[in-house]
């Protein structure tokens, strides 16, 4: 499976979906769908018929507002119908909202209040721990929700714990609803940060390279005594020239116009990496 390609098809189903709820976080949906499809249908044990498995793979989507993103993989693996969501999202009483729901197949934890990801993720893996199971646990952050304190607190507990089976990833894409993470609530050295709270820390230059991302979650499973973060530098609205690196994507619907533009640069994106992967 082109991997890379398919990300871009992602997107697509991802902008059908803001369009059809009439809301979304397009920006952090754009910045995270490498790191999403790699997870989902490279790395993960997880399928429709494991959803009570008690050695599947946990996944936990912290930056939780990223949601029509996560449906579109979680349609795509076949734990969702997409044509259920695009009828349902948006509409009252539908269990197809914003934010992650654990109502729905597939999905661990409601997420969405920023700072809890982390912090439950380390309950799950000391949970694997005791119980002797040897799944792994995956939590996506966004770089702005690392103001949170609870997110500190997480880390230095899943040190205490040498949680080895747990992997965070930063969606460094350095842009949150206001502006600049560094003129914001500055984050640089990143990198040092979580090392000087005892995790092993990879940086991938370029977090929408599905490539890298895969290198980096192999060395990841290699680590023991310590848990593992991947700093993957995105772009926030990857994809199309008119949302890429723009703060004001963070939550915005794409007009009739601004739809058309993205859809066209994202089915030349796609049939770029499909040719390349011909070659």
């Amino acid at each position: 499976m082109n991997l890379s390609a398919l990300a871009y098809r992602l997107r697509r189903d991802t902008v059908d979906i803001i369009r059809a709820g009439k809301a979304g976080h397009i920006g952090g949906d754009m910045s995270v769908m490498e790191i999403l499809t790699e997870l989902y249908f490279r790395q993960m044990q997880v399928s429709p018929d494991r959803v009570k498995d008690p050695d599947r793979d946990r996944f936990i989507l912290s930056k939780g507002h990223s949601m029509e993103a996560y449906y579109a993989v979680l349609a795509q693996k076949g734990f969702l119908d997409k044509e259920d969501i695009l009828k349902g999202i948006g509409q009252f009483g539908t269990s197809y909202i914003g934010h992650p729901n654990n109502k729905l197949p597939g999905i661990e934890m409601n997420s969405g209040s920023l700072g809890h990801g982390l912090p439950v993720s380390v309950g799950m893996a000391r949970a694997g721990k005791m119980d002797g199971r040897d799944y792994r646990v995956y939590v996506v952050m966004g770089d702005g929700e690392l103001a949170e304190g609870s997110v500190w607190e997480g880390a230095m507990a899943a040190s205490q714990y040498r949680l080895d089976n747990l992997c965070a990833v930063v969606d460094r894409n350095r842009l949150q609803i206001s502006g600049n993470t560094e003129e914001i609530m500055g984050l640089d050295d990143l990198h040092e940060r979580f090392r000087s709270f005892g995790w092993h820390v990879i940086d991938v230059a370029d977090g929408n390279d599905v490539d890298q991302l895969h290198e980096a979650f192999e060395e990841a499973k290699t680590v023991k005594g310590k848990p593992t973060v991947l700093i993957a530098n995105t772009v926030k609205g990857k994809g199309s020239s008119i949302m890429e690196n723009q703060a004001g994507w963070h939550h915005h619907v794409p007009s009739e116009e601004e739809y058309a533009v993205i859809m066209e640069d994202l089915k030349k994106e796609e049939a770029e990496r499909d040719e390349k992967d011909g070659e």
